[in-house]
């Protein structure tokens, strides 16, 4: 009859074993198809041509442009050209021929052209076209710090979101270290239980914690498949893209001005300039609607050529020259209507500028603040990790001399991971505080 040990053994042997095999045969099919690998530099790339915020912010830019040119324009004088052909029945009543204005006697038919050049030019408007300019230079400013900004903005999601897939890798390198630890330490307890100097209950824990590194470890698998997909999305592609790791990435900083930087992003942040090229947009609208109280005085003028049947097409010429003044003296309350909504649309733009301001130095000191923080952190976890590793190997040599219970192996192994996963988890704290600091300066740290 085998005895009780050596058949418990066994059992553990074969039940190992068959996670083992589980864990072989656990790689999907989705798992398994690689993704296209990216630098962060080339994700960003590709997002600014994919996303639409950034191809929203270049439209206006172009729209701003071609405003501008309009505002331009309106120095200039308007240009037109005309031609008309007529054929007059003026039956048995003579008629007034309209394209030469001669009178076609009754009884006939005649026809006439009619073609020419006119102009005209504002040469006072109440200062209008001072101001139009003025509104067209402003927002065509604030198109240009929108655009830099949707790119930072751009730029930070991605970057968030390649680290959070690198995060994600490393991670599953750590929960895999994790797996093969509980793994050495299972066949451990599984011989010292074969060999009689370790009792079942070892054994059992130390399936457990296998059990437990590998259910962790298909999470951070899946987590790394999400994390690829989501970045596949972001930068256009239609699969998962993968992040390629770059050891200047974790540079950490050693000296930061902070006031210096507080005081840039309050002044240079892309949404700053933004919103204040926004605000002057909008005073320079206002001084352009009131425009309107003062008179217009418009210089226009004509050359034309008529010719008709009647006259063997003979042409002859008209010159016209208009200099004429319109004054809206009264215009039942519609320019105080239209002065009172923009002087609201400032005080909203001026509102928001401010709140932009305070925005970005918020955001600086708080990201500042976690910035130093996770560095910190990452010194205390690096530091914590060559410690639980010593531990760990004291414990486990503990053990094999039977000095320790499986118990101390098992919460000494657990703390190794838990040190692991806090490097990582402060490494990219730090890093996504960075990112933060740099979409809210407009600039690379």
């Amino acid at each position: 009859m085998m005895p009780t040990g050596t058949r418990a053994a066994r059992v553990h042997v074969r039940s190992s074993l068959l996670v083992l095999a589980g864990l072989a045969a656990g790689t999907t099919t989705l798992a398994a198809q690689a993704p296209r690998t990216l630098t962060l530099d080339e994700a960003v790339r590709l997002a600014e041509v994919a996303r639409p915020a950034v191809i929203q912010a270049r439209a206006q830019i172009r729209n701003a442009e071609a405003a501008r040119l309009v505002a331009k324009g309106l120095w200039l004088p308007n240009l037109n050209a005309s031609a008309q052909g007529n054929q007059l029945a003026a039956g048995g009543v003579g008629r007034v021929d309209p394209a030469t204005g001669e009178v076609v006697p009754g009884g006939s038919t005649t026809r006439s052209v009619n073609f020419g050049l006119n102009s005209s030019v504002d040469l006072f408007d109440g200062f209008r076209r001072y101001n139009d300019r003025d509104v067209a230079e402003a927002q065509l400013d604030a198109a240009g710090a929108g655009l830099t900004d949707a790119r930072f903005q751009t730029r930070l999601q991605v970057t968030n979101q390649f680290y959070t897939l690198l995060a994600a890798q490393q991670l599953l390198s750590v929960r895999e270290a994790s797996v093969r630890r509980a793994d050495e330490q299972l066949r451990q307890s599984v011989a010292r239980l074969r060999a009689g100097s370790a009792t079942r209950s070892d054994s059992l824990r130390s399936l457990v914690a296998f059990g437990t590194a590998r259910g962790n470890t298909a999470i951070a698998q899946r987590d790394v498949i999400a994390a690829e997909a989501s970045l596949g999305q972001l930068t256009g592609l239609e699969g998962r893209a993968g992040a390629a790791d770059d050891s200047s990435y974790y540079k950490l900083i050693t000296a930061i001005d902070t006031v210096s930087l507080v005081q840039e992003a309050a002044a240079k942040s892309p949404i700053v300039q933004n919103t204040a090229a926004s605000a002057t947009a909008a005073q320079a609208q206002l001084r352009s609607i009131k425009a309107a109280y003062w008179p217009t005085l418009t210089l226009s003028g004509s050359y034309t050529f008529n010719g008709s049947s009647i006259r063997n097409y003979d042409l002859t010429n008209q010159r016209q020259l208009n200099l004429g003044i319109n004054w809206a003296i009264f215009n039942k309350f519609v320019r105080e209507r239209n002065v009172a909504l923009q002087v609201s649309n400032i005080e909203i733009a001026d509102a928001t500028a401010a709140e932009a301001v305070r925005q970005v130095r918020t955001t600086v000191i708080s990201q500042l603040a976690g910035l130093d923080a996770a560095q910190t952190r990452i010194t205390i976890a690096e530091t914590s990790v060559v410690a639980a590793s010593e531990d760990l190997r004291v414990q486990q040599e503990r053990y094999r001399l039977g000095a320790a219970t499986i118990v101390e192996v098992l919460t000494s192994q657990e703390a190794l991971n838990q040190t692991e996963v806090d490097v990582v988890v402060a490494r990219f704290d730090f890093l996504r505080a960075r990112a933060q600091i740099e979409a809210v300066l407009g600039r690379t740290l």
